[in-house]
């Protein structure tokens, strides 16, 4: 126990470049100070002592805002950055080196029996605010993104981003545990996408009607000239007007093109502000 609280208090100066001093860390960081808590109230849980294990926790909550099931098994290394609304429940297992922020659930999905909680592997980084319900596995590595909900288990040197959470394969490449600016958006891509498609689709779409623009004009002569020689010339002003009307409705049509409905611009200023502000 004593060896994994020391190891609790180093890896804050690695990883949390505002750890100054030891006294700061020591009596100002409440993350450091629910996993002290919980490893006391973890080492009575054990040996089976009653009711003590689950005040120390009470206690723990109440004064850094830090809940943790004295049940829950915590590896040596943890670092819980700043801490308020964490909550970790009785089953749940996290890895050695892991980094949990703010607002992180570890919870259930219901009320089953026995391991109902999820297991985090070594390495595990997980975002202010996400939640990670259920007896799942997340792999070693795993990056879960900001306000993420991960609902099945996760390979692991993956990462995980979304409502429900989606994972993203990260092709080998290591990230640093603290550059959350590197997560990728996988919905923004898939928007990226579809917009490329509708912009070549509508350009394949315009090059149609060009193209049937000249063979409509020629039939429309041809037809013209017939009736001219069938009827003579005290039809041709007849002709004419119906010549221009036929002109008038093509190049109407040119211009709402789809069918009559105005295609989507993708030019419109609305998509270029979601766009431009999704980075994609």
């Amino acid at each position: 126990m004593l060896k994994a609280i020391a190891r609790d208090f180093r890896i804050i100066f690695e990883r949390d470049p505002a750890a100054r001093n030891w006294l700061e860390v020591a009596f100002l960081y409440p993350g450091f100070q629910a996993l002290v808590f919980h490893r006391l109230a973890h080492w009575l849980w054990n040996i089976g002592v009653p009711f003590v294990p689950r005040l120390i926790s009470h206690v723990a909550r109440a004064l850094t805002g830090v809940e943790i099931h004295p049940g829950a098994t915590i590896g040596s290394g943890v670092f819980i950055d700043h801490g308020i609304g964490v909550v970790i429940g009785e089953t749940a297992i996290i890895g050695d080196l892991s980094l949990i922020y703010q607002g992180v659930t570890l919870g259930g999905t219901g009320k089953e029996s026995g391991k109902r909680h999820p297991t985090l592997g070594t390495g595990v980084v997980v975002g202010a605010g996400a939640k990670v319900l259920g007896n799942i596995q997340i792999g070693n590595d795993v990056r879960i993104g900001a306000g993420s909900v991960v609902l099945r288990e996760v390979p692991s040197d993956c990462t995980v981003v979304g409502v429900p959470g989606r994972i993203v394969y990260r092709s080998g490449e290591r990230v640093e545990p603290l550059e959350h600016g590197r997560l990728p958006d996988s919905e923004a891509l898939a928007i990226r996408a579809l917009v490329d498609r509708i912009e070549a689709l509508e350009s394949e779409l315009s090059k149609l009607h060009a193209a049937q623009q000249p063979a409509n004009g020629l039939a429309e002569k041809v037809s013209s000239l017939e009736q001219l020689v069938s009827v003579g010339a005290s039809s041709s002003a007849a002709s004419t007007a119906s010549l221009a009307h036929s002109s008038a409705h093509s190049h109407a049509h040119s211009s709402t093109h789809c069918d009559g409905v105005q295609c989507c611009d993708l030019n419109d200023r609305a998509l270029q502000e979601f766009l431009g502000g999704s980075g994609i």
